[in-house]
């Protein structure tokens, strides 16, 4: 007879829960994207939604990492199925790398999120960087260096009002259980 052996993991593999974790960090950028967007009257399709607000909450409280892919993958997904396919390679480098650089900075100098004005100056430097990948992948495919121009104010109204909503709600949010305990190791 043999024995069949039964093994029964005690907790969830970390990779595991760190792909699953991305994966509803994903979803939230991609609903807040789609949840409210106002198209602008301006520049050649750029939309205020509350996907940027997300992508700082994201990296803000989860680094670099996680808000690289968050930005990413939601904003990239949005594209593809909102009607934006086109902008989708460009969304996904901007959205990446403003992710990353908000996250970046967030967790920086021993810091994990828990500093306001360094989450704020993450934010702010994010938002050159993601204007400048707009501006280029707009202009490659307009061909035209002039024309984007015009996305540029929308694009930094939407960086604003998502640094005004992400700023209070991560300051809320580490206020919880969950991020408390974070910041406190």
């Amino acid at each position: 007879m043999q024995t069949i052996q039964r093994h029964t993991p005690t907790k969830p593999s970390i990779k595991t829960f760190d792909l699953v974790l991305t994966a509803i960090l994903s979803t939230l950028v991609l609903v807040s994207t789609a949840f409210i967007n106002i198209k602008l009257p301006i520049g050649q399709g750029g939309l205020i939604h509350l996907g940027t607000a997300a992508l700082f909450i994201v990296a803000i409280l989860f680094g670099p990492k996680k808000g690289a892919l968050a930005g990413a993958i939601g904003m990239g997904l949005f594209d593809i199925f909102g009607g934006w396919i086109i902008w989708a390679p460009t969304t996904i480098i901007a959205r990446a790398l403003q992710g990353y650089i908000v996250g970046k900075i967030a967790w920086s100098k021993g810091h994990r999120g828990d500093h306001v004005r360094l989450n704020i100056l993450a934010a702010l430097i994010s938002t050159p960087v993601m204007l400048a990948v707009y501006y280029i992948g707009q202009a490659i495919m307009y061909k035209n260096w002039v024309a984007p121009l015009a996305s540029v104010p929308g694009d930094i109204i939407q960086s604003a009002v998502g640094l005004l909503i992400a700023i209070p709600l991560c300051l809320a949010l580490s206020k919880t259980p969950f991020f408390r305990k974070k910041f406190l190791k």
